[in-house]
């Protein structure tokens, strides 16, 4: 009998083993991916600048800023003097997200003549450091500034960032019934 006590021994050691293996090596091989950079994907996800670094949206030197809802995303955009075909491009990017332009407000920094409907207009009191005519900036609702974009992005580009935003941050359950 000792020897079957011996293999009882070693088979409860093996088994203790495989039990720890079970939950400690996924936290080792999780550990190893983020520590050495292995099997995480290094492709970007938005297409626009990140903008840690620029101030909220309410520090702006702008005349006045409005947007139609409280927890509405604000789509801004530099507008140099003549900019009718840059408005017109936001504001059918603004119509393509369907269902959830709702919870976008549009801004026109700059420019003159109409504003297009659905849109604010802001004019500069003075220069900002960041200011780049043609750039659009993203905001939530926060007002803190999100993603920026090149004069020349692809429209395609931006709503793809938009959609993903507005699907990553739900809007609140009890917006609607406050809308009504």
């Amino acid at each position: 009998m000792p020897h079957d006590a011996a293999v009882a021994s070693v088979s409860s050691r093996l088994k203790l083993l495989a039990l720890f293996a079970v939950f400690l090596l996924p936290m080792a091989v999780a550990w190893g991916m983020v520590e050495w950079r292995l099997g995480i994907p290094e492709g970007r996800i938005a297409h626009g600048q990140l903008t840690p670094d620029l101030p909220a949206l309410e520090a702006w030197p702008l005349d006045e800023v409005a947007k139609q809802g409280e927890d509405d995303w604000v789509l801004a955009f530099d507008c140099p003097a003549a900019c009718d075909a840059q408005a017109d491009r936001w504001w059918r990017l603004h119509r393509a997200l369907g269902r959830d332009a709702h919870r976008i407000s549009r801004l026109r920094l700059g420019g003159s003549g109409e504003v297009l409907p659905g849109a604010a207009a802001a004019d500069w009191t003075q220069a900002a450091a960041w200011r780049s005519p043609g750039r659009l900036w993203v905001f939530d609702p926060d007002g803190r500034a999100v993603l920026a974009y090149a004069p020349d992005v692809e429209t395609a580009q931006v709503l793809e960032d938009l959609e993903l935003l507005l699907e990553r941050n739900p809007e609140p359950p009890m917006a609607r019934l406050h809308a009504e």
